[in-house]
């Protein structure tokens, strides 16, 4: 009865405050959905996986909620890449800024940007800094735009490397000279 009485009350404060609206896209556990309804208990949830979820309110009103399309209707994302070292990074840094800037959901203000982020055990590492409006559907932009990267990194000679450990084995000292005979 407590959670019940609980979930009502984050109803009642949730459709007077406005915080969370119907069609905002929200994130509440590491889940992505867009607000379908909101009802005095619970409220729908669609999941990018086409998936309705029945959500009491008081996890609006108890846990950390992130409101993707509260204050505007873009956000940021980022693609991280790493190339081989001996890249020639300004074209690195090309590459990165035409495969954004073709993609029709990237928005052009703001404009995609590219940094250097550090110098890698195994790669140069890049970051692909995107703004787009397809916020409930961005992990399909940014593997259309993973897919143009690698198509024009294999026509500039751009190599994205795998990891790479040396491995140095050294023999014991006396690992021959446990062997006994018997006789």
């Amino acid at each position: 009865l407590q959670q019940i009485f609980n979930d009502f009350v984050s109803g009642i404060i949730i459709l007077f405050e406005g915080t969370i609206k119907v069609g905002e896209i929200i994130e509440v556990e590491g889940i992505v959905g867009i607000v379908r309804s909101i009802g005095l208990r619970t409220s729908e949830i669609e999941t990018r996986d086409n998936i309705m979820m029945i959500m009491p309110n008081s996890k609006f009103t108890g846990e950390k909620v992130i409101n993707w399309s509260h204050t505007r209707h873009y956000s940021r994302f980022n693609i991280l890449v790493g190339v081989a070292y001996g890249s020639d990074v300004k074209l690195v840094r090309n590459i990165l800024l035409e495969c954004a800037i073709e993609h029709p959901k990237v928005t052009d203000d703001p404009s995609p940007e590219v940094k250097f982020i550090d110098f890698g055990d195994s790669s140069l590492d890049f970051e692909l800094l995107i703004f787009s409006e397809n916020m409930f559907r961005i992990e399909r932009v940014k593997s259309d735009i993973r897919f143009m990267i690698d198509e024009k990194f294999r026509e500039n000679g751009i190599k994205i490397p795998f990891p790479q450990r040396d491995i140095h084995i050294k023999e014991a000292a006396n690992a021959g000279k446990d062997i006994i005979k018997k006789g």
